[in-house]
C-alpha cells in the first residue's frame, strides 16, 4: 500500500464495523461487463507507451491474463482491510499452469500487514511451485495501482521478468488496466548473487 493511501486512510471507530466500499461492490454481470480484455489493455498500453523500438516481451496467452484478472477481482472481495479500506486482489500463474490467489490482510500493527501479491506468492510456495510466469493485481483505483516495493522484490525473487496486469475498478468507465513488465517495475533488483 502506498504511503499516500495509508496517510489518507482512517481507522473505524472502536466497536463499529468498517464501512463497506460501495464503489467496488458490483454484481457478477457488472463485473463481466466492466472488465476489459487484456488484449485491449495490452494494445492500449503498447500504444500509450509508444515503444515500438523496444524489444518485444514474451506475454502469456491473453486468455491466461484475462483469467488472472478475473481471479484477482474475485479474491479481492475477501480482503481484510478495516483500517485503510483499500482492498487488493492478486493472482499469479505458474509455468505448470496452476494459479494462486492472494488478498491483502491488514493488521492493527501495520507492519504485520500482508499485501495481496505476497499472499499469492506464499500460496504458490506452500503448494511446491517456484516458477511464476504472470501476475494480475486488482484494486479499487481508477487506473490500477502498482505493487509496493516489497511486493516487487518478492515477485522478483522467483521471476526476473514477467507481465504484471494492473487493473483498477474505480473508473466510471468500468475496469481500466494495463500490462507492465516486472523488470521495468524493479530495475537492478537485489538478488541472491549479491549474497555470494
Amino acid at each position: 500500500m502506498s504511503a499516500r493511501k495509508k496517510a489518507s486512510a482512517k481507522a473505524p471507530a472502536r466497536g463499529k464495523a468498517p464501512a463497506r466500499d460501495t464503489r467496488t461492490t458490483r454484481n457478477a454481470s457488472a463485473k463481466a461487463r466492466d472488465t476489459r480484455t487484456t488484449r485491449d489493455v495490452s494494445a492500449s498500453n503498447a500504444a500509450a507507451r509508444g515503444r515500438a523500438s523496444a524489444p518485444p516481451h514474451h506475454h502469456p496467452h491473453a486468455s491466461l491474463l484475462d483469467e488472472l484478472v478475473q481471479r484477482a477481482t474475485a479474491v479481492r472481495d475477501n480482503a481484510h482491510a478495516p483500517y485503510s479500506r483499500y482492498r487488493v486482489g492478486a493472482a499469479v500463474a505458474t509455468k505448470s499452469g496452476r494459479i494462486f490467489e492472494g488478498c491483502n490482510v491488514e493488521n492493527a500493527s501495520f507492519g504485520a500487514t500482508i499485501c495481496a501479491e505476497r499472499g499469492a506468492i506464499m500460496q504458490m510456495i506452500a503448494a511446491g511451485e517456484r516458477d511464476p510466469i504472470a501476475c494480475a493485481v486488482v484494486t479499487g483505483d481508477a487506473e490500477g495501482a502498482s505493487p509496493c516495493g516489497i511486493c516487487r522484490q518478492v515477485l522478483s525473487e522467483f521471476a526476473k521478468d514477467m507481465p504484471v496486469v494492473l487493473v483498477g475498478l474505480g473508473s466510471r468507465d468500468g475496469a481500466v488496466g494495463h500490462v507492465v513488465q516486472l523488470a521495468d517495475l524493479l530495475p537492478l533488483a537485489f538478488d541472491g548473487s549479491s549474497l555470494r
